[in-house]
């Protein structure tokens, strides 16, 4: 049959095997421009929030650094068996490889205790924290790799160790934008300066609107603390506006005369969102207009609790003004060589009732259910003893856990071996949290990535899988 209408002579077969090509390729137009869409460019505006990749359940993260590595047997993940065989050793082949002897075994000196609806175990260093029990999602068979603190706290916080890569958090705000333009995307409060330091919360080669501000840093009282360089005691506002204009249009000036300039691109986006925060973060940090009630919810004011309290107060008034990622850090505190016992309960007493506070204090104002809370550390602790009475550091197997920002509440996933030694069932790689965390928040991990040094670069590397079993 002779189609007249598209070519004199032509077929209706010939004409659709010659255009069979013309169909794929509007199809793969079609395929492209969605990715343009719902994926983030360098060149996009980093002070307008961008559209995720597929539905978010949060909006935003809030993560509670425990720096130094709490012992996860005796927090979140009870092993009887430690108490039952204390003092002898323990060997590799015990624990599924090996015949050489690991240590001499350590049991607990906490109680564990189901908590809440769900049953959920809290040893009792957390009296505060088990009444939120069926908030909380344990996940208790995290592992990674990295002995020594500064490897494990680069692979937390920016997924590798070998190369200077950006921060978890300035993915996100890469990928997801501001929601307020008077505020960075990635604020940390009190954050470690060793083990990696600006690099925790760096942003690398990704523009440098995307690093994390810092607050303080993990050795300074919090009331103490404050935002380098955010105000000019010598110069009114409106002078500091005209200086400000004539350093943007010498480094605009400069910009036109070079094909790109991303060193000038990010001064420029910072310089502007650095006048904006003059007004909005001195404000933030001022907890006179808390009521006296949020404050004992908080500890504020009582010791031990006042400092970290401050600091849980102050990432609320951060996450409800739209701050995307939120970072709070104790000191290097939970690094328990030896007096394990006298430590955890000391450094469990400074967290225990802020953390409580603030997931009740986010749950009453409508905040919890769009914040992700995150709690943990670089890794756990050995089931052995060190020093006689304490655990070396352990990256096989630890615990995290996390609430609110659509987790599945009161669900405890995975588990290690009977001593706490590796995972079992369901085990999560640093990678895993990282795709999952990403997943949470509307971003797929594969998708996110940045071009830089002649390859594409992602939070995840090559690795990661989502555990969407946790999600509601």
């Amino acid at each position: 049959m002779t189609c007249n209408n598209f070519l004199p002579g032509t077929t209706r077969r010939s004409m659709l095997r010659n255009s069979a090509c013309g169909f794929g390729q509007i199809a793969l137009t079609g395929l492209l421009s969605q990715s343009v869409l719902s994926s983030p460019t360098p060149d996009d505006n980093p002070f307008l929030p961008k559209q995720p990749h597929f539905k978010q359940r949060a909006k935003r993260i809030l993560f509670l650094f425990m720096w130094g590595g709490p012992s996860h047997v005796d927090t979140f993940d009870p092993k009887p068996r430690l108490n039952e065989e204390e003092g002898k050793p323990l060997s590799l082949e015990t624990v599924g490889g090996g015949r050489t002897n690991h240590g001499t075994i350590l049991g607990s000196s906490f109680r564990f205790s189901q908590h809440g609806q769900s049953g959920v175990w809290i040893s009792d260093l957390f009296p505060h924290l088990a009444k939120q029990a069926d908030r909380l999602c344990v996940i208790r068979s995290m592992h990674t790799e990295g002995t020594a603190h500064g490897e494990a706290l680069l692979r937390l916080h920016t997924g590798q160790a070998n190369l200077v890569r950006p921060s978890v958090g300035a993915w996100l705000s890469y990928g997801l934008g501001c929601e307020n333009e008077s505020l960075p995307a990635y604020i940390t409060i009190s954050p470690p300066r060793g083990h990696g330091g600006v690099q925790n919360y760096g942003s690398a080669f990704l523009p440098a609107i995307h690093q994390g501000t810092a607050i303080g840093s993990a050795e300074t009282p919090i009331a103490k603390a404050q935002v380098s360089n955010v105000g000019n005691p010598r110069m009114d506002k409106s002078l500091q506006r005209q200086q400000l204009d004539l350093i943007q249009k010498l480094n605009r000036d400069h910009l036109r005369n070079v094909d790109a300039d991303p060193g000038i691109d990010g001064m420029i986006a910072n310089y502007e969102l650095a006048f904006r925060m003059q007004s909005t973060i001195p404000e933030i940090m001022n907890l006179d207009g808390e009521t006296q009630e949020t404050c004992d919810l908080y500890g504020i004011g009582t010791e031990p609790t006042d400092n970290f309290g401050r600091q849980c107060l102050l990432a609320r008034k951060f996450a409800e003004s739209g701050v995307r990622y939120i970072q709070v850090s104790t000191d290097y505190t939970w690094d328990h060589h030896k007096k394990l016992k006298s430590g955890l309960v000391e450094e469990s007493a400074k967290v225990d009732r802020p953390i409580a506070g603030l997931l009740t204090d986010l749950a009453r104002r409508g905040l919890l259910e769009d914040t992700l809370v995150v709690w943990g550390a670089e890794f756990g602790r050995t089931p052995t003893a060190e020093n006689g009475d304490g655990r070396n550091h352990h990256p096989k197997a630890f615990t995290m856990w996390m609430a609110g920002g659509g987790v599945k509440g009161g669900l405890t996933y995975g588990s290690t071996d009977e001593f706490g030694y590796q995972p079992v069932e369901k085990p999560v790689h640093m990678h895993d949290l990282h795709a999952t965390l990403l997943y949470g928040l509307g971003l797929d991990h594969q998708r996110l990535t940045y071009r830089h040094a002649g390859r594409d670069f992602r939070l995840t590397d090559v690795n990661g899988n989502v555990v969407k079993e946790i999600w509601a």
